[in-house]
């Protein structure tokens, strides 16, 4: 029989393939995420932080590479929120970033639904509020991306997995700090450090009584990896564990050549996986350390999270002077030697079986360059505000990609400066309007007094310099062209430069920023905004989801949220919807047959 045109043996087999399809791709992961207020007194002061399904911090989620995951997300906050996945690279699906440059924000007592895919990815990150200062109260938890059972791991497979969030604390409140940021002020040295949102163990006198600390509990003899992930508002954090060496095996999703460290420098927003092995005799527990970098450390003595590791055998609990930070006082050279001496290792599979090495970065022409410069935070129209390249980003009402599918003007600008130009500073929806398939030099340049961390969504850069004092041409010289580490967030140390090595293949609009949250907050960010433009059917870049939210100037085609949940149509459930339909059409062509 042949039907318009085709044979049925082909609609047959068309379906079957269809179902295939269907059935045979990649997994789902579906995950609930709550997120509401939670009282807990994590430094001795009770105060309300902001929980996730009822834990601080929250659950770590678990998936493996190429999964597509799917989480919905219940506000049940009294303000608008969203939640941004740091490092993953969301290929295609700017629409999920989880930026107020690319979503409208979540209303309170509504839910949104994420779906994103984690492709060709591996390693440890974690997902957090971006807006309304809301990190400074938590809502922040683990994101581990596992490798597929086909790639080996570069070392044996350890006994554990240990997830530990680190970072500074403040007692007031995210509505406070930001209101003292709105009002001029500077938020002053944090409370204390945070080890699993809990506070220190008690290691001397200057820690009061009552305070609840992490216990991480281990076995003799076995090697664990260890994720830590600095989930603070500003502070750089050394990361040490007492009588342990800190076998450096992975960086925010790139294995790195395997080296032992005493102690290293986590800075705001940075992950690392370590292999670490108790190979201690247990006379007692030992003590896990994150003290405060870059600062006073007389003043910041307070500042210090410890936890404690207790072997099965211990046979008491931890005491004495905690294990020494870096000696490092005004040897500048340390800081910048040890982040440069973390390497990729090139011999080893990734998310997939050819090696991380095979990507020859060194060999590219750069095709475009820019250098993003910021300075402290100074007034502009009376308010405080933080600056790359003199202009304070102000986020526009409509997302940008909203914008554009709604052919809405006027929304942003694609004025951005390629460097810094010698103009008074001002506030200003200026975007870099970047080329697609470009090889790009990113120099940071900090010209503030505070080491700052850079964030780049939506991508991996390779970090190929890094110093104190001016990036001139002949810097050049010293970049590492063959085995820089890829990572999401690099730091840029103050009076100093970074640069960065990325190629622009994933279409979208990309925020650009520190993840300081207070200059986050006051406006020290920018987009990259990546178009292709040969494409006119969608291939390159997913289209608006079908449950986008709307807000700004298109926020009357916004429909109210029916029932206690606004969950729309998963991405899996369309392919089960298109199944469906498809051998139901095919039944009735059967039933056709005469």
């Amino acid at each position: 029989m042949v039907f318009f045109g085709f044979s049925l043996y082909w609609f047959v087999y068309a379906g079957l393939l269809f179902s295939g399809l269907c059935y045979a791709a990649d997994p789902f992961a579906n995950f609930e995420l709550e997120f509401d207020y939670l009282t807990v007194s994590p430094l001795g002061v009770s105060q309300q932080v902001i929980a996730v399904n009822g834990k601080f911090p929250g659950p770590t989620l678990n998936v493996t590479t190429n999964y597509n995951v799917v989480v919905n997300v219940r506000n049940k906050l009294d303000e608008s929120l969203l939640v941004t996945w740091p490092g993953i690279e969301m290929r295609r699906a700017s629409w999920q970033d989880g930026v107020i440059g690319t979503n409208c924000p979540i209303p309170a007592k509504w839910n949104w639904t994420y779906q994103f895919q984690v492709k060709d990815q591996i390693g440890s990150y974690y997902y957090v509020p971006s807006i309304n200062f809301q990190r400074a109260a938590g809502g922040f938890g683990g994101f581990i991306v596992t490798n597929r059972k086909v790639i080996s791991l570069p070392f044996n497979t350890p006994d554990g997995d240990i997830v530990i969030t680190i970072g500074d604390w403040y007692t007031r409140s995210h509505k406070d700090l930001r209101a003292s940021l709105d009002a001029g002020k500077e938020l002053g040295m944090p409370d204390g450090v945070l080890i699993n949102g809990k506070g220190p163990f008690k290691y001397n006198s200057s820690v009061p009584d009552g305070i609840e600390h992490e216990t991480l509990n281990v076995d003799p003899g076995k090697t664990y990896r260890v994720r830590v992930i600095n989930v603070g508002v500003s502070t750089c954090l050394n990361f040490r564990i007492q009588s342990h060496n800190l076998l450096l095996a992975e960086a925010e999703g790139h294995y790195t050549s395997q080296q032992n460290y005493t102690s290293l420098d986590i800075h705001v927003g940075q992950s690392y996986s370590f292999l670490v092995t108790m190979d201690q005799n247990a006379s007692s527990d030992y003590y896990i350390v994150a003290s405060a970098r870059f600062v006073n450390q007389s003043e910041w003595q307070r500042v210090t999270g410890v936890a404690v590791l207790h072997y099965s055998n211990s046979k008491g609990r931890a005491s004495g002077p905690l294990p020494d930070p870096p000696n490092d006082g005004t040897d500048t050279s340390f800081a910048v030697n040890q982040a440069m001496s973390i390497r990729m290792n090139n011999t080893a599979s990734g998310a997939r079986p050819n090696p991380q090495g095979s990507f020859r970065y060194g060999s590219i022409n750069v095709t475009d360059v820019y250098t993003l410069r910021n300075v402290p935070p100074l007034t502009i129209d009376g308010k405080l505000r933080a600056t790359y390249n003199g202009i304070s980003f102000v986020n526009p009402n409509t997302p940008v990609r909203l914008a554009d599918n709604y052919k809405l003007k006027g929304s942003y600008k694609l004025d951005f400066p390629n460097t810094p130009l010698n103009r008074p500073p001002t506030m200003d929806r200026s975007l870099i309007n970047a080329t697609y398939k470009s090889f790009v030099e990113i120099i940071l340049e900090n010209n503030d007094t505070a080491v700052q961390s850079f964030h780049m969504d939506g991508y991996s850069f390779f970090v190929v310099g890094m110093a104190y004092g001016e990036w001139t041409e002949n810097s050049r010289g010293s970049y590492n062209r063959w085995d820089a580490i890829a990572r999401s967030t690099t730091q840029v140390f103050p009076g100093g430069w970074t640069a960065i090595l990325v190629y622009l293949d994933n279409v979208g609009v990309w925020n650009l920023r520190t993840v300081n949250l207070d200059k986050w907050y006051l406006g020290q960010e920018t987009y990259l905004r990546i178009v292709n433009p040969e494409d006119d059917g969608q291939k390159t870049e997913m289209p608006p989801p079908d449950n986008v939210l709307f807000c700004g100037a298109l926020a009357h085609m916004q429909k109210p949220q029916q029932g206690s949940s606004s969950a729309p149509t998963s991405l899996q459930e369309s392919l089960k919807l298109n199944f469906t339909i498809m051998m139901s059409f095919l039944a009735v062509i059967i039933y056709m047959i005469p």
